[in-house]
Protein backbone atom coordinates (compact mmCIF):
# COMPACT_ATOMS: atom_id res chain seq x y z
CA UNK A 1 0.00 0.00 0.00
CA UNK A 2 1.30 3.45 -0.89
CA UNK A 3 1.04 5.96 1.96
CA UNK A 4 0.80 9.75 1.59
CA UNK A 5 4.19 11.43 1.81
CA UNK A 6 3.57 12.95 5.30
CA UNK A 7 2.44 9.62 6.71
CA UNK A 8 5.45 7.87 5.21
CA UNK A 9 7.74 10.32 6.94
CA UNK A 10 5.93 9.81 10.24
CA UNK A 11 6.21 6.04 9.98
CA UNK A 12 9.92 6.32 9.38
CA UNK A 13 10.53 7.87 12.81
CA UNK A 14 12.56 5.84 15.25
CA UNK A 15 10.20 3.72 17.36
CA UNK A 16 11.96 4.64 20.53
CA UNK A 17 11.46 8.36 19.96
CA UNK A 18 7.76 7.78 19.34
CA UNK A 19 7.35 5.86 22.58
CA UNK A 20 9.12 8.57 24.55
CA UNK A 21 6.94 11.25 22.98
CA UNK A 22 3.78 9.31 23.76
CA UNK A 23 4.91 8.85 27.35
CA UNK A 24 5.48 12.60 27.67
CA UNK A 25 2.03 13.40 26.29
CA UNK A 26 0.44 10.93 28.67
CA UNK A 27 2.20 12.43 31.67
CA UNK A 28 1.39 16.08 31.06
CA UNK A 29 -2.28 15.42 30.45
CA UNK A 30 -3.20 14.99 34.13
CA UNK A 31 -5.04 17.95 35.69
CA UNK A 32 -2.93 20.55 33.94
CA UNK A 33 0.24 19.49 35.80
CA UNK A 34 3.17 17.51 34.48
CA UNK A 35 2.32 14.43 36.51
CA UNK A 36 0.02 11.46 36.21
CA UNK A 37 -1.47 8.94 38.56
CA UNK A 38 0.05 6.36 36.23
CA UNK A 39 3.47 7.70 37.11
CA UNK A 40 5.11 6.30 40.19
CA UNK A 41 6.77 3.13 41.33
CA UNK A 42 7.03 0.92 38.27
CA UNK A 43 6.80 3.77 35.77
CA UNK A 44 9.53 3.24 33.15
CA UNK A 45 10.45 0.11 35.12
CA UNK A 46 13.38 -1.95 33.79
CA UNK A 47 14.06 0.51 31.00
CA UNK A 48 17.26 2.38 30.28
CA UNK A 49 18.26 5.25 28.05
CA UNK A 50 20.36 2.92 25.85
CA UNK A 51 23.04 5.52 25.26
CA UNK A 52 26.80 5.39 25.73
CA UNK A 53 26.62 7.83 28.63
CA UNK A 54 28.91 6.76 31.49
CA UNK A 55 26.37 6.20 34.25
CA UNK A 56 29.09 4.76 36.48
CA UNK A 57 30.97 8.04 36.32
CA UNK A 58 27.79 9.96 37.11
CA UNK A 59 27.24 7.77 40.20
CA UNK A 60 30.84 8.23 41.32
CA UNK A 61 30.70 11.98 40.77
CA UNK A 62 27.50 12.49 42.76
CA UNK A 63 28.65 10.12 45.52
CA UNK A 64 32.19 11.48 45.86
CA UNK A 65 31.72 15.14 44.90
CA UNK A 66 28.26 15.86 46.31
CA UNK A 67 27.01 13.48 48.99
CA UNK A 68 30.22 12.49 50.75
CA UNK A 69 31.52 16.07 51.24
CA UNK A 70 28.06 17.18 52.41
CA UNK A 71 27.90 14.43 55.05
CA UNK A 72 31.48 15.19 56.07
CA UNK A 73 30.71 18.86 56.39
CA UNK A 74 27.68 18.17 58.58
CA UNK A 75 29.70 15.89 60.84
CA UNK A 76 32.25 18.67 61.25
CA UNK A 77 29.76 21.45 61.98
CA UNK A 78 27.79 19.17 64.34
CA UNK A 79 30.97 18.80 66.39
CA UNK A 80 31.52 22.56 66.36
CA UNK A 81 27.90 23.08 67.38
CA UNK A 82 28.29 20.86 70.42
CA UNK A 83 31.42 22.72 71.49
CA UNK A 84 29.80 26.13 71.07
CA UNK A 85 26.74 25.14 73.11
CA UNK A 86 28.93 23.55 75.79
CA UNK A 87 30.90 26.79 76.04
CA UNK A 88 27.68 28.76 76.35
CA UNK A 89 26.52 26.53 79.21
CA UNK A 90 29.85 26.98 80.97
CA UNK A 91 29.35 30.76 80.86
CA UNK A 92 25.78 30.47 82.21
CA UNK A 93 27.03 28.33 85.11
CA UNK A 94 29.95 30.67 85.76
CA UNK A 95 27.57 33.64 85.87
CA UNK A 96 25.56 31.89 88.57
CA UNK A 97 28.75 31.66 90.63
CA UNK A 98 29.72 35.26 89.94
CA UNK A 99 32.62 34.23 87.70
CA UNK A 100 31.30 35.59 84.42
CA UNK A 101 29.32 38.54 83.08
CA UNK A 102 26.14 39.11 81.13
CA UNK A 103 28.26 40.27 78.18
CA UNK A 104 30.29 37.06 78.12
CA UNK A 105 27.12 34.97 78.44
CA UNK A 106 25.41 36.83 75.61
CA UNK A 107 28.46 36.51 73.38
CA UNK A 108 28.66 32.79 74.08
CA UNK A 109 24.97 32.34 73.38
CA UNK A 110 25.29 34.23 70.09
CA UNK A 111 28.05 31.83 69.03
CA UNK A 112 25.89 28.87 70.04
CA UNK A 113 22.97 30.24 68.02
CA UNK A 114 25.18 30.80 64.97
CA UNK A 115 26.56 27.27 65.30
CA UNK A 116 23.00 25.95 65.06
CA UNK A 117 22.36 28.02 61.93
CA UNK A 118 25.56 26.74 60.35
CA UNK A 119 24.69 23.15 61.20
CA UNK A 120 21.14 23.59 59.92
CA UNK A 121 22.36 25.04 56.62
CA UNK A 122 24.51 21.96 56.12
CA UNK A 123 21.78 19.56 57.17
CA UNK A 124 19.19 21.11 54.86
CA UNK A 125 21.43 20.16 51.96
CA UNK A 126 21.87 16.67 53.40
CA UNK A 127 18.07 16.44 53.68
CA UNK A 128 18.06 16.05 49.88
CA UNK A 129 20.40 13.06 50.17
CA UNK A 130 18.29 10.52 52.01
CA UNK A 131 18.52 6.82 51.24
CA UNK A 132 16.11 4.63 53.18
CA UNK A 133 18.34 1.61 53.73
CA UNK A 134 20.68 3.35 56.14
CA UNK A 135 19.23 6.76 56.94
CA UNK A 136 15.48 6.50 57.24
CA UNK A 137 14.60 2.90 58.11
CA UNK A 138 16.74 2.85 61.26
CA UNK A 139 15.54 6.26 62.44
CA UNK A 140 18.94 7.91 62.00
CA UNK A 141 17.54 10.83 60.02
CA UNK A 142 14.88 11.59 62.63
CA UNK A 143 17.43 11.45 65.44
CA UNK A 144 19.31 14.21 63.63
CA UNK A 145 16.25 16.16 62.48
CA UNK A 146 12.75 15.02 63.43
CA UNK A 147 10.80 17.67 61.48
CA UNK A 148 7.91 17.78 60.74
CA UNK A 149 7.41 15.87 64.00
CA UNK A 150 7.84 18.26 66.93
CA UNK A 151 7.07 17.93 70.64
CA UNK A 152 8.03 20.96 72.70
CA UNK A 153 6.31 19.61 75.82
CA UNK A 154 8.37 16.42 75.47
CA UNK A 155 11.52 18.56 75.25
CA UNK A 156 10.49 20.48 78.39
CA UNK A 157 9.91 17.23 80.24
CA UNK A 158 13.26 15.82 79.16
CA UNK A 159 15.01 18.95 80.43
CA UNK A 160 13.85 17.98 83.91
CA UNK A 161 14.51 14.26 83.42
CA UNK A 162 18.07 14.96 82.32
CA UNK A 163 18.56 17.35 85.24
CA UNK A 164 17.36 14.64 87.63
CA UNK A 165 19.47 12.01 85.88
CA UNK A 166 16.62 9.52 85.57
CA UNK A 167 13.30 8.87 83.87
CA UNK A 168 10.71 6.30 84.97
CA UNK A 169 13.17 4.92 87.52
CA UNK A 170 15.91 4.31 84.94
CA UNK A 171 19.12 6.28 84.31
CA UNK A 172 18.55 8.96 81.69
CA UNK A 173 19.98 7.99 78.29
CA UNK A 174 19.35 10.41 75.46
CA UNK A 175 20.23 7.78 72.85
CA UNK A 176 17.05 5.89 73.73
CA UNK A 177 14.76 8.90 73.85
CA UNK A 178 12.14 9.59 71.18
CA UNK A 179 13.44 11.62 68.26
CA UNK A 180 10.85 14.38 68.78
CA UNK A 181 12.38 15.11 72.21
CA UNK A 182 15.84 15.76 70.76
CA UNK A 183 17.40 16.43 67.31
CA UNK A 184 18.00 19.79 65.64
CA UNK A 185 14.31 20.57 66.15
CA UNK A 186 14.57 20.39 69.95
CA UNK A 187 17.85 22.28 69.86
CA UNK A 188 16.21 25.13 67.98
CA UNK A 189 13.46 25.35 70.59
CA UNK A 190 15.99 25.40 73.43
CA UNK A 191 18.29 28.01 71.88
CA UNK A 192 15.85 30.40 70.22
CA UNK A 193 12.81 30.33 72.49
CA UNK A 194 13.47 32.77 75.34
CA UNK A 195 10.21 31.94 77.12
CA UNK A 196 11.36 29.80 80.05
CA UNK A 197 7.84 28.60 80.91
CA UNK A 198 7.11 25.01 79.89
CA UNK A 199 4.78 24.42 76.94
CA UNK A 200 2.82 21.46 78.36
CA UNK A 201 -0.94 21.84 78.48
CA UNK A 202 -2.00 18.33 79.49
CA UNK A 203 -1.90 16.60 82.86
CA UNK A 204 1.78 15.65 82.53
CA UNK A 205 3.98 18.63 83.28
CA UNK A 206 7.56 19.20 84.45
CA UNK A 207 7.64 18.81 88.23
CA UNK A 208 8.23 22.05 90.15
CA UNK A 209 9.51 23.79 87.01
CA UNK A 210 7.43 26.92 87.57
CA UNK A 211 8.87 27.28 91.08
CA UNK A 212 12.49 27.37 89.92
CA UNK A 213 14.48 30.58 89.50
CA UNK A 214 15.12 32.01 86.04
CA UNK A 215 18.83 31.25 86.43
CA UNK A 216 18.13 27.62 87.33
CA UNK A 217 15.88 27.16 84.30
CA UNK A 218 18.36 28.78 81.92
CA UNK A 219 21.14 26.49 83.10
CA UNK A 220 18.92 23.38 83.02
CA UNK A 221 17.77 24.11 79.47
CA UNK A 222 21.31 24.87 78.34
CA UNK A 223 22.69 21.68 79.89
CA UNK A 224 20.07 19.63 78.08
CA UNK A 225 20.80 21.51 74.85
CA UNK A 226 24.43 20.49 75.21
CA UNK A 227 23.36 16.87 75.69
CA UNK A 228 21.15 17.05 72.60
CA UNK A 229 23.99 18.57 70.59
CA UNK A 230 26.25 15.72 71.69
CA UNK A 231 23.66 13.19 70.53
CA UNK A 232 23.42 14.95 67.15
CA UNK A 233 27.21 14.84 66.86
CA UNK A 234 27.15 11.08 67.57
CA UNK A 235 24.43 10.51 65.00
CA UNK A 236 26.33 12.58 62.43
CA UNK A 237 29.34 10.31 62.94
CA UNK A 238 27.10 7.25 62.64
CA UNK A 239 25.69 8.63 59.40
CA UNK A 240 29.18 9.12 57.97
CA UNK A 241 30.20 5.60 59.00
CA UNK A 242 27.07 4.10 57.45
CA UNK A 243 27.80 5.99 54.25
CA UNK A 244 31.55 5.37 53.95
CA UNK A 245 32.01 2.25 56.07
CA UNK A 246 34.21 1.97 59.13
CA UNK A 247 37.35 1.83 56.98
CA UNK A 248 36.29 4.54 54.55
CA UNK A 249 35.93 2.09 51.69
CA UNK A 250 32.62 0.38 52.36
CA UNK A 251 29.17 1.50 53.37
CA UNK A 252 26.30 2.53 51.17
CA UNK A 253 28.48 4.77 49.00
CA UNK A 254 30.47 1.74 47.88
CA UNK A 255 27.26 -0.17 47.14
CA UNK A 256 26.12 2.56 44.81
CA UNK A 257 29.46 2.77 43.03
CA UNK A 258 29.65 -1.01 42.58
CA UNK A 259 26.25 -1.13 40.83
CA UNK A 260 26.12 -3.66 38.00
CA UNK A 261 28.93 -5.80 39.39
CA UNK A 262 28.47 -9.35 40.62
CA UNK A 263 27.16 -9.37 44.17
CA UNK A 264 26.08 -5.71 44.09
CA UNK A 265 22.83 -4.58 45.68
CA UNK A 266 22.02 -2.96 42.33
CA UNK A 267 21.67 -5.21 39.29
CA UNK A 268 22.54 -2.36 36.92
CA UNK A 269 24.13 1.05 37.11
CA UNK A 270 20.82 2.50 35.98
CA UNK A 271 19.19 1.11 39.13
CA UNK A 272 21.72 3.04 41.21
CA UNK A 273 21.12 6.19 39.15
CA UNK A 274 17.42 5.76 39.89
CA UNK A 275 18.18 5.53 43.61
CA UNK A 276 20.10 8.81 43.41
CA UNK A 277 17.24 10.46 41.53
CA UNK A 278 14.76 9.31 44.18
CA UNK A 279 16.53 11.45 46.77
CA UNK A 280 15.96 14.74 44.95
CA UNK A 281 12.19 14.27 45.08
CA UNK A 282 12.45 15.48 48.68
CA UNK A 283 11.94 18.84 46.96
CA UNK A 284 8.46 17.73 45.94
CA UNK A 285 7.02 16.18 49.11
CA UNK A 286 8.80 18.18 51.77
CA UNK A 287 9.98 21.48 50.29
CA UNK A 288 7.04 22.22 48.00
CA UNK A 289 4.29 20.58 50.03
CA UNK A 290 5.47 20.59 53.65
CA UNK A 291 7.42 23.84 53.77
CA UNK A 292 5.30 25.96 51.40
CA UNK A 293 1.91 24.48 50.49
CA UNK A 294 0.94 23.54 54.04
CA UNK A 295 1.76 26.92 55.63
CA UNK A 296 -0.03 28.58 52.71
CA UNK A 297 -3.17 26.62 53.51
CA UNK A 298 -3.14 24.66 50.25
CA UNK A 299 -3.11 21.62 52.55
CA UNK A 300 -4.74 21.39 55.97
CA UNK A 301 -2.69 22.98 58.75
CA UNK A 302 -3.09 24.17 62.35
CA UNK A 303 -5.18 27.09 61.14
CA UNK A 304 -7.51 24.99 58.96
CA UNK A 305 -7.12 25.86 55.28
CA UNK A 306 -5.60 29.32 55.30
CA UNK A 307 -2.20 30.96 55.52
CA UNK A 308 -0.74 29.86 58.86
CA UNK A 309 2.56 31.27 60.19
CA UNK A 310 2.50 28.65 62.95
CA UNK A 311 2.94 25.90 60.36
CA UNK A 312 6.32 27.01 59.04
CA UNK A 313 9.49 25.01 59.53
CA UNK A 314 12.10 26.47 61.93
CA UNK A 315 9.66 29.03 63.32
CA UNK A 316 11.66 29.79 66.48
CA UNK A 317 14.85 30.59 64.57
CA UNK A 318 13.03 32.23 61.63
CA UNK A 319 15.20 30.05 59.42
CA UNK A 320 12.45 28.68 57.17
CA UNK A 321 13.35 30.47 53.94
CA UNK A 322 17.06 29.66 54.32
CA UNK A 323 16.15 26.00 54.70
CA UNK A 324 14.36 26.12 51.34
CA UNK A 325 17.33 27.87 49.77
CA UNK A 326 19.61 25.04 50.90
CA UNK A 327 17.22 22.37 49.59
CA UNK A 328 17.38 24.06 46.20
CA UNK A 329 21.16 24.36 46.43
CA UNK A 330 21.36 20.60 46.94
CA UNK A 331 19.35 19.97 43.78
CA UNK A 332 21.72 22.28 41.93
CA UNK A 333 24.62 20.13 43.11
CA UNK A 334 22.91 16.95 41.91
CA UNK A 335 22.39 18.54 38.52
CA UNK A 336 26.02 19.64 38.14
CA UNK A 337 27.53 16.57 39.84
CA UNK A 338 29.65 18.51 42.32
CA UNK A 339 29.47 21.14 45.07
CA UNK A 340 30.54 23.87 42.66
CA UNK A 341 29.97 24.40 38.96
CA UNK A 342 33.66 24.77 38.08
CA UNK A 343 34.70 21.10 38.41
CA UNK A 344 35.30 20.16 34.78
CA UNK A 345 35.41 16.39 35.35
CA UNK A 346 32.10 16.27 37.24
CA UNK A 347 29.03 14.53 35.84
CA UNK A 348 25.54 15.30 37.07
CA UNK A 349 21.98 14.87 35.89
CA UNK A 350 22.33 17.88 33.58
CA UNK A 351 25.07 16.10 31.65
CA UNK A 352 22.95 12.95 31.42
CA UNK A 353 19.95 14.87 30.07
CA UNK A 354 22.12 16.59 27.47
CA UNK A 355 23.61 13.26 26.43
CA UNK A 356 20.17 11.77 25.73
CA UNK A 357 19.23 14.84 23.67
CA UNK A 358 17.14 16.73 26.20
CA UNK A 359 19.15 19.88 26.85
CA UNK A 360 15.87 21.77 27.08
CA UNK A 361 14.85 19.96 30.27
CA UNK A 362 18.34 20.38 31.76
CA UNK A 363 18.21 24.10 31.05
CA UNK A 364 14.65 24.46 32.32
CA UNK A 365 15.46 22.78 35.64
CA UNK A 366 18.71 24.68 36.12
CA UNK A 367 17.10 27.99 35.27
CA UNK A 368 14.17 27.21 37.55
CA UNK A 369 16.50 26.39 40.43
CA UNK A 370 18.50 29.59 39.90
CA UNK A 371 15.28 31.66 39.84
CA UNK A 372 13.90 30.03 42.98
CA UNK A 373 17.19 30.45 44.88
CA UNK A 374 17.31 34.13 43.93
CA UNK A 375 13.71 34.54 45.05
CA UNK A 376 14.29 32.94 48.48
CA UNK A 377 17.35 35.12 49.04
CA UNK A 378 15.27 38.24 48.41
CA UNK A 379 12.90 37.76 51.37
CA UNK A 380 13.07 40.81 53.63
CA UNK A 381 11.30 39.15 56.55
CA UNK A 382 10.83 35.59 57.81
CA UNK A 383 8.51 33.16 56.06
CA UNK A 384 6.05 33.37 58.97
CA UNK A 385 5.98 37.18 58.84
CA UNK A 386 5.65 37.16 55.06
CA UNK A 387 2.71 34.76 55.27
CA UNK A 388 0.99 37.23 57.59
CA UNK A 389 1.68 40.33 55.49
CA UNK A 390 2.22 39.16 51.91
CA UNK A 391 1.04 35.57 51.33
CA UNK A 392 1.11 36.12 47.57
CA UNK A 393 4.90 36.31 47.72
CA UNK A 394 5.02 32.89 49.39
CA UNK A 395 2.54 31.60 46.84
CA UNK A 396 4.87 32.79 44.07
CA UNK A 397 7.76 30.90 45.70
CA UNK A 398 5.60 27.80 45.86
CA UNK A 399 4.87 28.23 42.15
CA UNK A 400 8.57 28.48 41.31
CA UNK A 401 9.38 25.31 43.23
CA UNK A 402 6.38 23.58 41.68
CA UNK A 403 7.65 24.45 38.20
CA UNK A 404 10.84 22.57 39.05
CA UNK A 405 9.11 19.53 40.54
CA UNK A 406 6.71 19.35 37.60
CA UNK A 407 9.72 19.05 35.29
CA UNK A 408 11.29 16.44 37.55
CA UNK A 409 8.10 14.37 37.58
CA UNK A 410 7.64 14.47 33.81
CA UNK A 411 10.41 15.35 31.33
CA UNK A 412 13.24 14.44 33.70
CA UNK A 413 12.13 10.89 34.48
CA UNK A 414 10.88 10.29 30.95
CA UNK A 415 14.07 11.35 29.20
CA UNK A 416 16.28 9.40 31.60
CA UNK A 417 13.91 6.39 31.78
CA UNK A 418 13.67 6.62 35.57
CA UNK A 419 10.93 5.72 38.03
CA UNK A 420 9.10 8.15 40.26
CA UNK A 421 9.47 7.38 43.96
CA UNK A 422 6.36 6.38 45.89
CA UNK A 423 6.20 9.78 47.58
CA UNK A 424 5.52 11.52 44.25
CA UNK A 425 3.31 8.91 42.59
CA UNK A 426 -0.11 10.25 41.63
CA UNK A 427 0.67 13.69 43.10
CA UNK A 428 -1.39 16.16 41.08
CA UNK A 429 -1.53 19.09 43.47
Amino acid sequence: MKYPKALSLALSFNKKLISVALASVFIISACGEDTSSSSGEGFNNSQDTNTDFDQGKLITSIVDKVITPTYQQFSSVASSQQQAISNYCAQESALALGNSSETLVNDAKMLAVESWRTAMNSWQQAEMMQFSQFLIDGGLRNNIYSWPTQNTCGVDLDVTYFKAGSVNGQPYNIATRTASRKSMVALEYLLFNDNLAHSCTGSTKPDSWDNQTEQYRKIARCEFASEVAGDIENNAEELLTAWLGSDGNGGYAAKLKSAGNVGSDFATQHDAVNKLSDAIFYLDKYTKDGKLAKPLGLFANECGAQACPESVESKYANHSVTNITNNLQALKMFMQGSLTADETDALGFSHYLIDVGDKITADNINEGVALAIEDTKNYQTSLAATLATDPDKVLATHGEVKNITDKLKSDFITSLALELPKTSAGDND
